[in-house]
């Protein structure tokens, strides 16, 4: 009895994050039927869902801000490593980050969705575009913090996140970051830092599509949301104990 109650329970939590968004995305598009299925979940979660529902509102910290830097020290690196709730809320708080943008890349379609790509159909990453100033801070610090921040070890999820819009992937702007990643990635395996071989796949960005807007700072605008708190929560304290040094 209580082995099926834990599955059951853990079959609900792994199901959390695209049931709340698409809830969210009931709400804000004003469908009638994914409000009734995002009320449905809420229903299967319990008190605690509903309380954190109800504390939407509620803001992280607030993330101090990047000082100008000149047009010429700025660059852009676009990775995936799981789900973008969590890449967006470490990379956001890395010295010399200005933004950090969700979205899509790597798939076979164009304008993709959200439903459309956790559906696992379109061929997409869910990714970050994070828009850095080179001067102080550099490419390969940013994948250090990619790859300590992430398992590039499983092979399209991470951790209960499945499906190849959850895989590990570098998607490089030109020839210098295609170069400095396949290094820092074969530097990684062979310093026996992980007990199986690195899968991250790089490739070259081709078309980035921004998220839908209910995406973007979503843990900051979402801190009490159950996969928030389960999920996203620990990276960001393991990157902030990590990279003291490189947090804002």
């Amino acid at each position: 009895f209580f082995g099926s109650k834990k599955r059951l329970y853990s079959s609900s939590l792994l199901n959390c994050k695209r049931k709340y968004t698409t809830f969210m995305s009931g709400l804000l598009s004003g469908s009638t039927f994914k409000t009734v299925l995002g009320v449905g979940v809420i229903s299967l979660f319990g008190g605690s869902f509903i309380a954190a529902a109800f504390r939407m509102g509620t803001s992280a910290s607030r993330i101090p801000e990047e000082p100008a830097s000149n047009e010429q020290d700025i660059e852009f690196m676009t990775v995936g490593g799981g789900c973008f709730w969590c890449t967006e809320g470490v990379f956001a708080r890395v010295k010399g980050v200005h933004s950090v943008i969700p979205g899509y890349t790597g798939g076979k379609i164009r304008n993709p969705t959200y439903d459309m790509v956790s559906g696992g159909y379109t061929g997409h990453a869910e990714v970050i575009q994070v828009k850095y100033d080179k001067t102080r801070v550099s490419f390969k610090k940013l994948l250090e913090v990619f790859f300590k921040t992430h398992d590039p070890t499983q092979r399209n999820r991470q951790g209960h996140d499945v499906g190849t819009q959850y895989r590990s992937a570098i998607f490089y702007h030109n020839e210098e970051q295609r170069t400095i990643a396949e290094e820092v990635r074969e530097e990684l395996d062979k310093s026996g830092a992980y007990k199986t071989p690195i899968v991250t796949v790089i490739s070259k960005l081709e078309e980035f599509y921004p998220a839908e807007d209910y995406h973007k700072k979503y843990y900051e605008n979402n801190p009490n949301q159950p996969y928030c708190q389960a999920v996203v929560k620990p990276k960001i304290d393991k990157f902030m104990k990590v990279f003291s040094d490189l947090a804002k």
